[in-house]
């Protein structure tokens, strides 16, 4: 079993910069892949950028490639994600999750935080 708990969300202008964290519980984590995903109001989940087990792969959404960085730091079982250059179309509810199988589709990912807010005035 899992947990993750999201944080680091905020209200922020254009341009500027938050760091997202996802603390992990649970035995398994170091041998989970991690990814993020946000989902804006009426509209549906979309991934956000992947990171492998151990670290040495990531990928990232077209929308945020070039100002997100995801990392992980298994010893505290912690993954963050850096997000730098805000627009306002990178408001949503920000998730973490936690899967067996390196990837951008949600149905993969086996456990889910609870999310955490992000809004970008304009």
């Amino acid at each position: 079993q899992v947990q993750l708990v999201e944080s680091g969300g905020g209200l922020v202008q254009a341009g500027a910069s938050l760091r997202l964290s996802c603390a992990a519980s649970g035995r398994t984590f170091s041998s989970y892949a991690m990814g993020w995903f946000r989902q804006a109001p009426g509209k549906d989940r979309e991934f956000v950028a992947a990171i492998s087990w151990n670290g040495d792969r990531t990928f990232y959404a077209d929308s945020v490639k070039g100002r997100c960085t995801i990392s992980r730091v298994i010893g505290n079982n912690t993954v963050f994600l850096q997000m730098n250059s805000l627009k306002p179309e990178d408001t949503a509810v920000y998730y973490c999750a936690a899967g067996p199988v390196y990837g951008g589709v949600s149905t993969e990912y086996r456990y889910w935080g609870q999310g955490t807010q992000v809004t970008v005035s304009s």
